[in-house]
């Protein structure tokens, strides 16, 4: 069996690692245009904070330890056509400028995907960084070194927690968002207003509800940033306005939601026999809709890897879906989500309701205890919840990993009140702050 992947980051060096273990006579060759593999780009900003101290922390696999296993590892490859009926690729060597042609008997792509960077007017200049890769860090750190005042645009978690990282190495921060909210896509506005004035009380200034229009410079560099309210000093400019996915070779020839996400069956396969799919390159099943949704994160992209070398040869386990489940800490606040916000679901135009439980996490006899907030939201009719929120000082984000199993198993939020939670007075109360809130619904 011939097995060509294309890309190896998360989804890529799962399912690499895993089909040369399950199929120790397959012809494995994987074709990465990068110089490393298995960069967890989620440690960028612990990276940039000086947390991390050393880099190589962050990967996890080698192309020495792929050609270990037998794998046949051809980085700096870029592949530059695919044609899946013919089961041929185009390949071309960027450092020699070579060109070959490959085939395959099975196709994985794990293309992953690439941030999305707008026409805007300046955007050309100097000192105007994207937040993706190793270079990508490197780059960041040196530029910083020099710069005062840091704009970063776009506030999802990378913009977020590369805000945190700045402002604690002393820098002037401005974070711009169109969104009136920061990290709205995974918190309704009762956690986001937490986060907000974790920032604005350490003086990052937040430009929330306004657009990037232009970018103005001198001598070829980022001087400036103007938006649709107000314009903004910048020596360094961080682009984290979002991913799409990177899948230009195969349109046309596979299944693919608007924005180019492949689609998948619950055994990894796409639309065409013989061709699978994993990791932010693809759509995923979302359970809290029941609709393939674009899900792009690194926890998604290890379990589809991994079912993608599984179901290479037949169809043994199938995907069970995904919540969305994530988790951030800014500063002491650590915040965590699952499934659909209140928000989200109400765009959706889902009938949902909602609880809300304030709580010191352990018993008030404790010598320290602190306040915890809850929000689980649900539909109204069935009443199967359908997304959570957390935040607190004390870390409890590992209630939303509780939650998510829930949601995947369409349990009510009556039956969340009476789940079996030990108690001991170190760690909680005797009705779990989750038993609360299935207490207090309506």
């Amino acid at each position: 069996m011939k097995v060509a992947v294309i890309g190896c980051t998360h989804a890529g060096t799962a399912a690499i690692l895993n089909t040369a273990k399950l199929y120790p006579n397959a012809e494995i060759t994987v074709y990465e245009k990068n110089d490393n593999i298995s960069f967890l780009s989620c440690g960028i900003a612990l990276y940039v904070a000086g947390i991390v101290k050393d880099a190589q922390g962050l990967f996890y696999c080698s192309p020495e330890k792929l050609a270990d296993l037998g794998v046949i590892t051809k980085m700096r490859h870029e592949v530059l056509e695919a044609n899946l009926e013919q089961k041929k690729i185009k390949v071309k060597n960027l450092q020699s400028n070579e060109e070959l042609e490959d085939t395959f008997d099975k196709l994985i792509i794990t293309s992953g995907s690439w941030p999305i960077v707008p026409k805007i007017e300046g955007i050309e200049l100097e000192n105007i960084l994207l937040a993706k890769n190793y270079s990508h860090s490197n780059t960041i750190i040196e530029k910083a070194k020099d710069a005062k005042n840091i704009v970063v645009v776009g506030a999802g978690y990378i913009g977020v927690e590369l805000v945190e990282a700045f402002e604690m190495n002393g820098k002037n921060v401005t974070l711009i968002d169109a969104q009136d909210r920061i990290m709205s896509r995974y918190l309704d506005q009762e956690f986001t207003d937490v986060a907000e004035k974790a920032f604005t009380d350490r003086g990052v200034k937040l430009a929330l509800g306004e657009g990037v229009e232009r970018f103005e410079g001198k001598a070829g560099k980022v001087t400036k940033v103007i938006t649709s309210k107000g314009e903004y000093e910048a020596d360094l400019v961080i682009l984290c306005i979002g991913f799409r996915p990177n899948t230009e070779l195969f349109k046309g020839q596979i299944e693919m939601l608007g924005n180019g996400a492949i689609v998948v069956d619950e055994y990894m396969q796409t639309s065409k026999k013989d061709v699978y799919a994993a990791g932010d390159s693809c759509a995923i099943f979302y359970n809290p809709t029941g609709k393939h949704e674009y899900v792009p994160l690194a926890t998604n992209a290890v379990r589809m890897g991994t079912l993608v070398a599984r179901n290479l040869v037949k169809p043994i386990m199938k995907y069970m879906g995904t919540q969305g489940t994530s988790g951030i800490k800014i500063y002491e606040h650590n915040i965590a989500s699952t499934g659909l916000t209140e928000n989200a679901a109400l765009a959706m135009g889902l009938e949902v309701k909602t609880v809300t439980v304030k709580d010191n996490y352990r018993p008030e006899f404790m010598p320290t205890t602190d306040e915890a907030t809850l929000k689980v939201v649900y539909e109204r009719t069935s009443r199967e919840i359908v997304g959570a929120q957390i935040t607190s000082k004390t870390d409890l984000t590992q209630t939303m990993n509780t939650v998510s199993v829930c949601i995947q198993n369409k349990m009510t939020i009556d039956e969340l009140g009476f789940v079996d939670f030990f108690f001991q007075p170190h760690f909680n109360k005797p009705w779990n702050i989750l038993n609360l809130a299935g207490l207090n619904a309506e």
